[in-house]
């Protein structure tokens, strides 16, 4: 299936690997919810496979795919302003009309973060994306100089948190782990009420995170927007030498570091208390180094032959082409699944099981999508988002 006309085959096929990829890590959520351990916790002598499983999905997934969303949603920015401008004919009208499609979305992520699924992303985005409308038509070193500021800013602001996050000793972990478990059966085993009410809870705390997080998602988006007024992302023919420069850095520094640390997660999960590793610190390392190895995910498919990318193209493409519909169908999918109002799967699975389900959903998600597409433009949430930015 190509793309259609008008549409960047390279940024559909990112945008599909970009959703499943957030699949791998949101699937552990559904079950623990967003404000526990990331991947639970394992019976002593764990299998070795589910270990493997973790530390696979730690070092290749986590914190790898969020930041391609972001990426991408700010280079959609840049695009859609720009041809809305075109329609338009005034950067004023443009940004009025886009801003209207923020405000929307915003809608979509309460609705989803308080009704489906705490770890919603929408919120973020429509605020993050409110934020930045004045860029777009700004000149593009004012573009470079604004990510450049807010980026030295958000790293000087993580440092200093390090040590906030910090392990508190054994007896703070006995405490932390005793409430994560609370939580996990409530999750798993609650009824709908008693779900409801701590996905609103944590939905409210994931807020919180959000508005830390909120420079770093701008970051992201204004390199977004770079990599399309500089042709990068639409024009990577002309741009070789870069891509593979980021792909030598981001393969070559970004895997061997985020190893390193998924090792440590992986090893937190078998034995929380542990202290050779502190997992705050390497949490923070895996968010440090997922970008890294993220920018050489996508420069590794910048740089892909154009056989192998008709290929990638006609299972991934159609997902990326419905990736607001993807992402909250995983959702709707994934806590029905997993949490006790539905069929409570979560309380049982193991991890390897974890992942398996999660490459049930994506197979399914392929199908699916290749075959809407056929019979529609496009997926169900970006036909309505698109209607009522206009009733609006």
């Amino acid at each position: 299936m190509s793309a259609r006309p008008g549409r960047l085959l390279q940024l559909d096929v990112l945008r599909g690997l970009a959703v499943f990829g957030i699949l791998l890590v949101n699937i552990w959520g559904f079950a623990w919810g967003t404000i526990s351990l990331r991947y639970g916790t394992l019976p002593a002598q764990p299998p070795v496979l589910d270990q493997l499983v973790i530390f696979l999905v730690a070092a290749l997934a986590q914190f790898k795919f969020y930041p391609i969303f972001a990426f991408l949603f700010g280079a959609g920015f840049a695009l859609q302003t720009r041809s809305l401008q075109r329609q338009l004919s005034s950067w004023e009208q443009a940004r009025a009309a886009y801003r209207r499609r923020l405000r929307w979305l915003l809608a979509f992520g309460l609705l989803h973060g308080f009704l489906i699924w705490s770890g919603d992303v929408l919120t973020s985005y429509a605020i993050a994306g409110m934020l930045i409308l004045p860029l777009a038509s700004a000149r593009l070193s004012r573009v470079r100089n604004r990510a450049w500021l807010v980026a030295a800013g958000f790293l000087l602001f993580m440092c200093l948190l390090i040590p906030v996050g910090q392990q508190g000793g054994a007896p703070g972990i006995a405490r932390d782990l005793h409430s994560f478990a609370e939580r996990y059966a409530i999750y798993t085993q609650g009824g709908a009420w008693a779900v409801a009410k701590l996905r609103a809870n944590d939905f409210l705390v994931s807020l919180l995170y959000a508005a830390v997080m909120l420079p770093h998602i701008i970051v992201l988006f204004l390199l977004g927007i770079l990599s399309v007024r500089c042709g990068w992302l639409t024009q990577p023919q002309r741009h070789q030498r870069l891509w593979r420069r980021v792909r030598a850095v981001g393969l070559g520094v970004g895997l061997p570091f985020n190893l390193l640390a998924a090792g440590a997660v992986a090893w937190q999960v078998a034995d929380p208390y542990q202290t050779v590793f502190d997992t705050a610190l390497f949490e923070v390392g895996l968010f440090a180094g997922g970008p890294v190895l993220a920018a050489g995910y996508v420069a590794a498919l910048m740089l892909t032959g154009p056989f192998m990318l008709r290929w990638l193209g006609a299972w991934l493409a159609p997902v990326g082409r419905m990736a607001l519909s993807n992402y909250l169908l995983q959702s709707l999918i994934g806590t029905w699944l997993l949490q006790g109002p539905g069929l409570g799967w979560g309380a049982t699975l193991r991890p390897a099981e974890m992942l398996g389900l999660a490459v049930l959903i994506m197979a399914g998600q392929v199908l699916l999508s290749r075959y809407w597409l056929r019979h529609f433009r496009q997926g169900p949430m970006e036909a309505l988002w698109r209607r009522l930015a206009r009733l609006d």
